[in-house]
């Protein structure tokens, strides 16, 4: 063999050219897979040399950290982020890395791209998971309000940004102008799954706040994104050579997005129609999804984009919910997010040395872009957020939650550290501001948001502020079958038409028993029934309502399999996500025939008082008595009575009465109790309010044969009682509201009677077993909202 064929840079009859130092890192030594334990003939060898014994240990010592890191700051409330990051620092060169040879011999380099590997597919599906969690119709019902602020907070940090980016570029030095470039792209960057997972963190997802956040959010990762990836195809753009390929990325860029949206949709509503109703997805299905996001992922790298886009458009088209999106958070959620996520936090941390800083004067720099760029999102949110009429405090909180950094903007930083754009230095003091913006961010908003209100909103969302020729969104809640046939007459007499159609969202209550998983089904997407069950009848029965009154109501149906406990929060939730101006509830005690009582439950009491506490819009309990008096026949009047005394859930009742009053076959009595003497202590606001709603009813009585109304002057409590009691022969359903002032004349000693605060004094003593003539009662209390 010559000369030529013996040197170590000719393989295989071939020269290979290889640059700098990658000669050495051509040939690598084989590092064996298993250790061969006791029976290791070459015992010189600790188990740490081989892969996965190491892997194995390195996985347990960093869950082990972290763990115990959570357990000790989350009664600091802090987010579970700073645990898994500080872990990272901890165990990475600024820390336990100065030790000799601790990282050489348990974090070696040559180990990096399995903890790599493992982290970034725990961050692909994580990003998967935060789209499937989403219902983007639901988001965007928060209407005008999202998309002012969502825009407004896309658009002014970015055009303020750039220009900010430019002036910092004249006083720094020339190779540092790419760093500066992204890191002002990063930073205008909305990371919609950081703010879902921190509303997660806070228990405030399903409030006004939440909601608000989650929508504004999603709009502005979207509008950011595309600002960001459209500026710099256009600056690629500008060199000639670089056109046709900024074409082509932005051709394949929107197939991918129609693919993702016409593909993965009909294969999710498939597998959706494939699975019995109140059953889990099986294996086979949840394997094929997992599959599928893989394949997205491949896709969007090689279109261009950044890859966590792919799997986030694929989780926001899969429908939310059971039976598939539920099943994939419930098989997925707890190793994803529980140890693949949290590793690749912990390995951006190992790679934090705060030792080493040199450059001191761009690490300033670094940190005055990230605060003058958090600066102008800060305002950008908050002022769009109080000019609509959020109060000061959730706009502050708003603002802070959707400008927080997390694991979407550490991706980011990592792949620049990995592509040679962010060397070491800068790398380490970006993840350190997102440690500390994690551990701030979380502290003030708890200071400033109260998670108490968590359901209250900051409109109106009653009957009162419900046009007459509007929809009226109704959610109807059901334990029985007799439920349903109650509330079924309450909506004929509210008189659905074109102008003013009815939409109900029925809710059957199944209580979970045992340690199955909690489930909402919707019965819209066309789940398979097992067997015929209760659910099935109601479902029956109120379609043939829905065929009754064909396009004039709307009805949408949903069961609830759930702990007592947390009942209130499915009724809640649905309420707050359809907009809905008015919860039915059904009252706890049920009379047979002969008027005896039944059932007389204390745990649909407690869910009944939890629902009237947190609702997001006005709420009403039905005391259903039909069984005991005969109703008047479909076909004749139906008599209507409403109790007036003053108020705002006085108000609301009667707003809805008016509604009914709108049905030629319903006939409305409006009863006012007024004191014989002067009492002053209504406020002159609801005396101003009382008045104008009762002049209109007046004027109604003018022109509609079907209303009555008339004044009763009482002296106290006692006089109201006999006169209450009167009603009860006249009326098919009596309407009255739940809270009055005690102090009033008309209510004196009523209150010390009631054993049923729920329904108020006078809605208590209607609901009274011993009543001779017993009447259906409907007690209304209008929505509570949060104070400014």
């Amino acid at each position: 063999m010559d000369d030529e064929e013996s040197s170590p840079d000719v393989l295989f009859g071939r020269r290979w050219e290889l640059p700098g130092n990658l000669t050495d890192d051509f040939c690598e030594i084989h590092i064996p897979l298993h250790s061969a334990g006791a029976w290791d003939i070459d015992g010189a060898r600790s188990f740490l040399h081989y892969i996965l014994p190491r892997l194995q240990l390195q996985l347990a010592v960093i869950f082990l950290l972290t763990q115990s890191l959570h357990i000790l700051l989350r009664r600091f409330h802090m987010p579970r982020i700073l645990s898994e990051l500080l872990a990272g620092i901890i165990l990475g060169p600024t820390v336990l890395g100065q030790i000799p040879n601790f990282q050489k011999a348990l974090f070696p380099q040559e180990g990096d791209i399995y903890m790599n590997l493992l982290g970034k597919i725990g961050f692909i599906f994580f990003i998967f998971l935060s789209g499937v969690k989403m219902d983007p119709k639901t988001v965007m019902r928060t209407g005008v309000k999202a998309w002012t602020i969502g825009i407004v907070a896309c658009a002014f940090p970015v055009s303020v940004g750039i220009g900010f980016s430019q002036i910092a570029e004249r006083v720094i030095h020339r190779y540092r102008w790419p760093t500066c470039r992204n890191i002002v792209g990063i930073q205008n960057l909305f990371a919609f799954p950081v703010i879902a997972s921190m509303l997660v963190d806070l228990k405030i997802m399903n409030s006004e706040l939440g909601r608000l956040a989650l929508a504004s959010g999603l709009i502005s990762d979207f509008f950011s994104g595309l600002a960001i990836s459209s500026i710099t195809l256009y600056i690629i753009g500008m060199y000639s050579f670089a056109k046709a390929v900024t074409a082509q990325a932005f051709i394949l860029t929107i197939g991918l997005v129609l693919l993702i949206i016409f593909i993965g949709r009909p294969i999710s509503l498939w597998i959706i129609q494939k699975t019995p109703e109140g059953k889990p997805v099986t294996r086979v299905y949840i394997i094929l999804m997992s599959l599928v996001v893989l394949v997205v992922v491949v896709l969007t790298d090689n279109v261009g984009l950044h890859y966590q886009y792919g799997p986030f458009l694929l989780g926001l088209v899969v429908p939310d919910g059971p039976p598939l999106g539920s099943t994939l958070v419930d098989r997925l959620e707890t190793l994803i997010s529980g140890l693949f996520t949290p590793l690749l936090i912990t390995y951006c941390g190992m790679k934090v040395n705060l030792v080493e800083l040199y450059d001191l004067n761009f690490m300033m720099w670094i940190w005055c872009i990230v605060c003058f760029i958090l600066g102008l999102k800060l305002l950008a949110i908050f002022c769009p957020a109080v000019m609509c009429k959020v109060p000061v405090k959730d706009a502050a909180a708003l603002a802070i939650i959707m400008s927080t950094q997390g694991v979407v903007q550490m991706s980011f930083y990592y792949t620049n550290f990995v592509n040679q754009t962010f060397d070491g230095e800068t790398f380490s003091m970006l993840n350190t501001i997102v440690l500390v913006q994690a551990a701030a961010s979380h502290l003030v908003v708890k200071l400033l948001y109260d998670d108490s209100r968590m359901y209250t909103g900051y409109q109106k969302r009653d009957i009162q502020h419900t046009p007459l020729n509007s929809e009226l969104r109704v959610v109807s809640c059901a334990h029985r079958i007799d439920d349903v046939l109650a509330v079924r007459k309450v909506f004929e007499a509210s008189f659905p038409t074109k102008e003013s159609p009815l939409s109900v969202y029925a809710l059957h209550l199944v209580e979970l028993v045992g340690r199955a998983t909690p489930l909402l089904i919707d019965h819209q997407l066309g789940q398979k029934s097992s067997n015929v069950t209760r659910t099935q009848k109601m479902i029956e029965v109120l379609y043939a309502y829905e065929q009754q009154y064909l396009g004039l109501v709307t009805m949408q149906q949903f069961t609830s399999m759930s702990l007592t406990k947390f009942m209130h929060c499915d009724i809640c939730t649905l309420a707050f996500d359809k907009s809905a101006s008015l919860i039915i509830l059904p009252f706890h005690r049920k009379w047979n025939h002969q008027g005896k009582l039944m059932l007389d439950s204390s745990v649909l009491r407690v869910i009944n008082i939890n629902v009237l506490e947190n609702a997001p819009c006005s709420v009403s309990i039905l005391v259903d008595r039909h069984k005991i008096r005969r109703m008047s026949p479909l076909s004749s009047v139906y008599n209507v009575g409403l109790a007036f005394f003053g108020g705002t859930d006085d108000r609301e009742a009667l707003a809805y009465a008016r509604r009914m009053a709108k049905s030629p076959g319903v006939h409305l009595t409006v009863v006012r109790f007024v004191p014989w003497d002067s009492y002053a202590g209504v406020s002159q606001w609801d005396a101003v309010l009382d008045a104008e709603i009762l002049k209109e009813i007046r004027i109604l009585g003018v022109h509609q044969d079907n209303i009555v109304y008339k004044e009763e002057r009482v002296k106290d409590g006692a006089e109201t009682a006999l006169l209450i009691r009167a009603m009860e022969e006249s009326f098919d359903l009596i309407i009255v509201g739940r809270r009055h002032c005690d102090e009033m004349p008309q209510m004196l000693g009523l209150s010390e009677w009631s054993d049923l605060p729920e329904l108020g004094p006078v809605g208590d003593m209607l609901a009274a077993s011993e009543l001779n003539k017993p009447v259906s009662v409907l007690v209304v209390q209008n929505q509570i909202v949060k104070k400014k």
